[in-house]
Formats: C-alpha cells, structure tokens, sequence
C-alpha cells in the first residue's frame, strides 16, 4: 500500500475516533433504518477502539422499530457508514491498526471486546459487536399513569439465535451503567431467577419465558415516572430494554382529534384519546356539548403498539353549534367528578344564518320615495365577503349590506337579499306596502253593437288594475268637464248631443289617476237641416246668390237634393246652390234634403228675394205707365158698355114685374165709374163708401112706348118726366159691407145689421092714383 492511501484510511480512523458523523455517512448514506456496524463493515470479525464510536450516554439502549437496543450505551443520532461502501476496509483496518496507532485485539466470534489504550494506562473499555440475530423487543415506547391508577405494559420479546428460554429477568427503576463494575446499577424493582413468578410489592411480571413480558404496576405512584429498565439474560446472551413511564400526580387530559373541516350537516366523527388503558382500572370517557351530554361508547386498547382508551363521537353539526364548547371528560368509576377533561371550541362551516331584509325607511311608503333596505344576518363561518340583492336593478348600495332606492316605482318589489361567504342564503322577500294612486283606469264601454245609433241604451263602466289604498271613488268628466261621480254611466236613450269625449277619474287618499279619453260617436239620421244664404235672403238681379244646405249628421250627410217653392226637384246634388247670376223669377222658397245610410232629413223652407235693379224698374216703369193707360182707357169703355146693359136689364125686369109681384135688385158688384148725379141717372155706386146707403131712383115711363136709350158713355137716358108727378120710388138698403147675390136680400146675418125694404108700386096707363099706395116691406134671407 502505498503511502496515500494509508494516510487516507489513517484519517478516517481517526475522524470515527473523534465522532464525526460524516464519516458514519459514508457508510449509511440515506438509509434511515439502523444496521449492525459489522454488516456496514463488511467483516466477521475485527478490533475498533471502543472510544472511536462516541456514544453521548453510557448504559442507554438505542430503540429501534420494535422497540429492542443494540447495546446497553445509546447510539448516537449520528448514522453508521453503509455496508457497500465500507465492507471493503474490515481487512485493511486490522492490518492498518498499527500504523494509525490503535491497538487491536480479537475476541471470540459471539462477543468481540473492543480495548482503548490510555495513554494514563487506565482501564480499558470493552463493546462487544456482533452479526448474529439479537434481541427484539415490543411495547409502547412511553406509558402514561397517574397516581393511585395502574401501569399495564404489555411488552413480547424474542431470544437471540437459537436460546429457546429467558433466564433472568430483573426490572430496575432508574438505571445507570457503572464503569467500573462493568454491570447495571439501579433501584431494582423486581428480580426474578431462573424465571420463577415473584411479585415484589407493586410490580407483577405477567410474561413467561418464551414470548411474553409483560408488567403491572399497581398502584402507580409519582416516583415511579422515569424509565425502567428489563434486563434479561439467556445463557450468554444480555440484553437492557428501556422503557419510558410517564406519571403525574392527576390524570393527563385527554385529547380531542378533529378533523381538518367540520362543516353543517355533513357527519363528522370525533375522536377523543387517552393514552392510558389498565386492567383493573375501569375508566371511561364522556362527551359534553356545553352541558347537555352527547352519547357515546368508550373503547380500550392494550397491544404492544398502543395502550389507549379511546371515545368516538358521530354528530351531524348544525349552525347552533358553532363556537360552542365540546368536552371529552375522563371519568373513574370510584371518583365523585370526572379526573381531567379537554375543551375545544368547535368550528362549524356554514353559510350565513337568519339572513332577513330590514326596512328602515319610516313607512307608510309613497310612490317616488326614497328607500332604504339592510340586509342582516346571525351568524356566519367563514365571514360574509358580498351581498347580493333581488330584483336586480340600478340600485345604489351605500356600503356592503346597505341598499338605497331612489324614487321607488309604485309596482317596486318584494325585495329581498343574500349573504355570501362560501355559500349564499337568501332571506325571505320583504313587500314594500308601497302606496299609489289608482293604476290602469280605463273606460270600459258596454253597447249593443259595433256602432253606437241614436236612441240606444249604453253603459260605460270605470275599471281599474290596482290601488293601494283600495278604497277609491270614481268620477266622470265630458269633454274636460265634471259630469257626475259614479262608477257607471248610463244612457237610456242615447242621443247625438251626448256625444263626446269621455274620461273616468278614481281617485284614493294617494293621489287620482285619469282614464284614456273614450270617444262616444252617436250615429243618426239627418236633422237640424236649414238653408243659408249668402250673401243674404234680399238680393238684386244680376249678382251672385250661394244657397247652402246647412245640417247635423253622423254620418255626414252623403247625398243632397234641392227643391223649389213648387216642391220641384231642381236635380241638383251638392251641399251649395248656386244661382250666377240671379234672376228676378229665381225668388221664391227652397228647401234642401239630406240623406245618409241612417235616414233622411228636410229642411224648412227658406225664402230668397230679388229685387230688380235700378235699369230694370226704370224700363218696367214707362211700360207700366204705358200699360196702365192702355187699361184705364178699356176700363172706361168697359163700364160704358156695362151700363147700358145694366138699363136695359133692369127695364126689362121691372116690366116682367109689373103686376105688383116683389122684386130683387140684382147687386152686381161691378166696379163702376162714378156718374153724375142728374135726374135721369140710373142709380150710383160708390166703391170707397161700401158700407154706406146703397140706393137707387127709378123713373117709369109715361106709356109704353117710352123706352130707355143708351147714351155713348153707357149711362141711361130717360125722358123727364113731370115734376109734378111722383112716379119714382126711392128703394134703400141699409147694410154694411157684405157679399151677396142681392142688394135687398142679406145674406145669412142678424137681423138687425141691415135692413132690406122696397116699395111696390102699381104702374099702368094713365095718370097715377092719387090715393096713397101702400108699401109693402119683404125682408129676403139667404
């Protein structure tokens, strides 16, 4: 070997000499589970100085998986070198021991002694190292007690190689390793030989020599807390097991195990522990929830692995039990209250709780107010982080929870709001109770038919969709003004001056709403028909005169027809009448008729005068004076001529008379010319003086031969006769104006308006008697 790798191996010698865990890593590397230091070396058999190995505590069992020690001095943390890559340095290390100035020494195969030289030359210590199957122990690595209970430790344990039987067994109480006896040192608690059962005041072996090695203590005190220590031996085989005890003067709490989220209504399973279990000593567990207990059952554990007392609790957590306390209390049978108890606080997940919708705007509430809404809850885990609020709209939220409606509409709501952690509850909807004057009014119209005819019964009713408050009155308006107060409005028997424009008013203590105007359109035949004229009834020839049928109709009139004050159809059919230019012979009366699908209508007569104008009155004035002498020149002749046939007749007649019979006087009511009073005049009449005296001076002849001669003007002419004869007879008629056939004959009057008398005279040839006629009186009635 060269000189650079015995300086190599020399200085790795001495780093496992001074304890420095690098070197031990080379060998172990990453591997977490102890080895035999042999096996990490590679060899049956070799010398290591025994201080190179530095364990920190002298006397200490290093615990392993199953609870066994390598050797009575406790290893160090630090971890042995791994076999594969130091099993090559066994050889060389004990042919190097010289050289790094080490002294070996080879022991037997089962034991090897390991010998430090002291430089002092003290004595040398010894570790025996082997690579055969070892010790193995299991029990619970601590056990937990308290004072006046029992230690129960239950422990297995396998012999070395081929050893089939424990000899020994002693159980110390607070070890030590003694140098310089090379032997256990302590406070024996129980010694047994050759494996015979001793019982030694509180401690029992309950094991055997095979497997078991089981322990009780009983009652456990406050000393016995510390670490005992079971050495056994087998032969040549020793073995020192710690065991670590744990007593207090009470009883440790039990603990609680949780889950990692509890959550509302979902199960969840509670776990609470005692690492303590003890047959003999009966105890239990016992659930609180704040102070109404929970039921449950209580379990032991007695193994190698665990010595625990355990309770199970199986809950579906509501809301309510958030951050309420839960107890798991230990309890004696022997004891007046529970021996110790742990409280936790439990921590519910849940969504937030009694969400609810407060108003806190003052009420009663208007339409177009100003509203406010809080949204609340009672509690919530984890913490509300947003509110969410229903019907959406264009709300202004003040602060988180606090809502502002600006102007609330009258139809607004119910409302209602969320709060959200994890989860969101909604609260229950919330009605505003907003008040508002009437909605949706309208006028509902109930008629007959499609159309409304003159003389129909109509009803018209008020409707409305809603009102809050609902005590309302209606009224009705015409044409915009008040017409009555009422929901209904009825006509029996409509007319056309009820037509209109209707509007329905309901109003509440809020305010009043209008209906959409209803018209009312009656329909009825023509009336009210009249002629107007322009520019005026009285108008002169030769201008412009417009007759216009004037009329009242629904509908409206569709065909005219004119007529003349000779009910003449003038076949002329439009609204106006139009004479251009207007004639004398166009005045007279017109009427016009109207006609549409309901009927016909007539107007009244109207009267249109034409005057002639000023060319006209002057032409018809010469014509007329012209015309008017042409008249009076006939008339003249016409009277003449009258006359003379009016003597002749009355002659006639008063000699068919003669013989003393009555007689008429004919009145021929002819108007006559005045003619001049003479004594040879026929008679007179005087056509202004009608109801005057009518009388008449007839003159007889003196013989027969004396006959009447018509004169040229046609006035009778009769020879004179002697004044000195009375031959007239004055005949007279007292009247006024009447119409009759007769002048001395009435017609069918009292009889004291006229007075109707004539003298009869006897008239023959010859002189007249001289003695007195008599007069004889006829009143003649028609």
């Amino acid at each position: 070997m060269d000189v650079t790798s015995k300086t190599f191996l020399c200085s790795t010698i001495s780093t496992l000499r001074a304890g420095v865990s690098s070197a031990w890593r080379v060998c172990l590397g990453s591997d977490p589970s102890p080895v035999p230091l042999l096996s990490c070396l590679g060899t049956d058999s070799f010398l290591l100085p025994a201080s190179s190995l530095a364990f920190p505590t002298k006397g200490a069992a290093y615990q392993t998986d199953f609870g066994r020690s390598h050797r009575p001095e406790e290893i160090n943390s630090r971890l042995l070198p791994r076999r594969n890559s130091m099993h090559l340095l066994g050889a060389s290390l004990l042919l190097l021991g010289k050289d790094c100035g080490l002294g070996w020494h080879l022991g037997s195969r089962r034991t090897l002694e390991l010998e430090e030289e002291e430089r002092s030359g003290a004595e040398k210590k010894y570790l025996a190292f082997s690579d055969a199957e070892d010790w193995k122990f299991e029990h619970p690595g601590t056990l937990y007690a308290w004072e006046g209970a029992c230690i129960w430790i239950p422990c297995q344990y396998k012999l070395p190689g081929k050893r089939v039987s424990l000899d020994n067994l002693t159980v110390y109480h607070k070890y030590k390793y003694d140098d310089n006896a090379k032997a256990f040192s302590g406070n024996i608690l129980l010694q047994m030989a050759k494996m015979n059962k001793l019982s030694q005041g509180r401690i029992q072996f309950l094991g055997d020599s095979k497997s078991n090695c089981t322990l009780r203590i009983h009652p456990a005190k406050t000393e016995d807390n510390g670490i005992l220590g079971l050495r056994t031996t087998s032969g040549s085989e020793k073995w020192m097991e710690k065991i670590v005890l744990n007593v207090s003067k009470t009883a440790p709490a039990p603990r609680i195990q949780l889950p990692l989220e509890i959550r509302e209504f979902q199960e969840v399973t509670l776990t609470c522990l005692l690492n303590f279990s003890c047959y003999g000593y009966q105890t239990k567990l016992q659930w609180f929830l704040e102070s109404s207990q929970l039921p449950s059952n209580t379990s032991a554990s007695l193994t190698t692995k665990t010595v625990s007392t355990q309770s199970k609790l199986t809950m579906h957590p509501n809301w309510t039990h958030h951050g309420r306390n839960l107890t798991c209390q230990l309890w004696n049978d022997n004891a007046e209250g529970p021996l110790s108890y742990e409280t936790v606080q439990l921590d519910v997940k849940h969504a937030p709780k009694e969400v609810t919708t407060v108003l806190q705007s003052p009420t009663p509430i208007r339409e177009g107010d100003n509203v406010t809404l809080t949204c609340n809850y009672t509690s919530s885990n984890p913490r509300v982080t947003r509110y969410e609020w229903s019907p959406q709209g264009l709300w202004n939220e003040l602060i988180p929870g606090v809502l502002m409606i600006q102007k609330v509409s009258w139809n607004a709501g119910p409302f209602t709001c969320a709060a959200c952690n994890s989860w969101c509850s909604w609260a229950s909807p919330v009605n505003l109770h907003i008040k508002y004057a009437p909605k949706g009014v309208k006028v509902l119209p109930i008629i007959p038919h499609s159309e409304i005819h003159s003389g129909d019964r109509i009803l018209l009713q008020c409707n409305f969709s809603s009102s809050h408050p609902t005590d309302v009155r209606f009224f009705w308006k015409k044409n915009g003004i008040l017409l009555k107060e009422g929901r209904e409005l009825s006509f029996d028997s409509i007319s056309p001056e009820d037509a209109g424009s209707y509007n329905c008013l309901v109003n509440n203590s809020v305010g009043q709403s209008t209906s959409e105007t209803q018209m009312l359109q009656v329909l009825y035949a023509p009336r009210r028909l009249r002629v107007s004229m322009s520019p005026k009834d009285s108008v002169t020839e030769g201008k412009d005169a417009v007759l216009t049928c004037e009329s009242d109709a629904n509908p409206p009139i569709s065909q005219y027809a004119w007529f003349d004050w000779n009910n003449q159809n003038l076949h002329h059919y439009d609204r106006m009448l139009r004479l251009d230019p207007v004639k004398v012979e166009h005045s007279g009366a017109y009427w016009c008729q109207g006609t549409n699908r309901l009927g016909v209508g007539q107007s009244p007569p109207s009267t249109l005068t034409v005057y002639y104008s000023s060319e006209t009155i002057s032409r018809r004035t010469a014509l007329g004076v012209g015309l008017c002498l042409a008249i009076l020149l006939l008339a003249i002749w016409g009277v003449k001529l009258h006359q003379s046939w009016k003597r002749i007749q009355s002659q006639q007649g008063l000699q068919e008379n003669s013989s003393g019979q009555s007689f008429f006087v004919r009145n021929k009511k002819i108007r006559r010319a005045p003619l001049s009073e003479g004594p040879h005049s026929m008679g007179c009449y005087n056509p202004v003086m009608e109801d005057s005296i009518s009388y008449a001076v007839l003159h007889f002849p003196v013989d027969e031969n004396d006959t009447p001669r018509i004169g040229d003007a046609g006035t009778s002419e009769v020879p004179r006769l002697s004044l000195n004869r009375d031959n007239s007879v004055t005949y007279s008629v007292v009247h006024k104006r009447q119409v009759g056939d007769y002048e001395n004959v009435t017609p069918d009057v009292p009889e004291d308006e006229e007075i109707h008398y004539s003298e009869l005279v006897h008239f023959g040839a010859g002189e007249r008697p001289l003695d007195h006629e008599g007069v004889e009186y006829v009143t003649l009635k028609h």
